[in-house]
């Protein structure tokens, strides 16, 4: 990925869909985070990533193929985890689904979208980040009971734009939907 003055800043992920979604983010609100009113609560196929913008119409082909290809999956949340001490991270953990999840992250994160990964690729929804240790500490324990179950039918293609992560296009798996 190259950086240039007509970048544009993308995601890839998974929505958490309601009423589960909507509860970590109000949850992730209460813990103080920074980011809990910009980030949707979601599972991470490719991080934040700066293409030019002149890729994207390879990026969106290059990830319909991707969900043209796959089948639904269900994910199951359950307990909490953390990345400490490498990043100050509580995450609501996957107890279910997990090898889709890194099967999809290893196909989106291919071709056009082909970048180093720094850690392991680890899927989980973020509850917590940046805030005090003792912050970190009360949204481990509040959440540790917190369990959800869904269907992951799709995921979309985000945008970072005017400092929130906007949805640019969902994509449905098996090539169904797609907006």
């Amino acid at each position: 990925m190259t950086e240039s003055v007509a970048g544009r800043v993308i995601g890839v992920a998974i929505a958490v869909p309601a009423p589960f979604g909507p509860q970590l983010e109000a949850w992730r609100r209460r813990f103080g985070d920074p980011q809990a009113d910009v980030i949707p609560a979601h599972v991470t196929l490719l991080p934040p990533t700066t293409i030019d913008a002149d890729l994207l119409p390879e990026v969106e082909d290059h990830l319909g193929a991707v969900a043209e290809t796959a089948t639904s999956f269900a994910i199951r949340l359950h307990g909490t985890g953390t990345f400490r001490p490498v990043s100050p991270v509580v995450f609501a953990a996957l107890a279910e689904g997990i090898a889709p999840c890194e099967q999809l992250e290893a196909r989106v994160r291919a071709g056009v979208l082909w970048r180093p990964v720094h850690f392991p690729y680890h899927p989980h929804v973020t509850v917590a980040h940046d805030v005090p240790e003792d912050v970190l500490d009360q949204a481990r324990d509040a959440l540790d009971p917190f369990s959800a179950r869904f269907t992951v039918d799709g995921f979309a293609l985000y945008e970072h734009t005017g400092g929130v992560w906007v949805t640019r296009r969902e994509f449905r798996f098996g090539g169904v939907g797609g907006r």
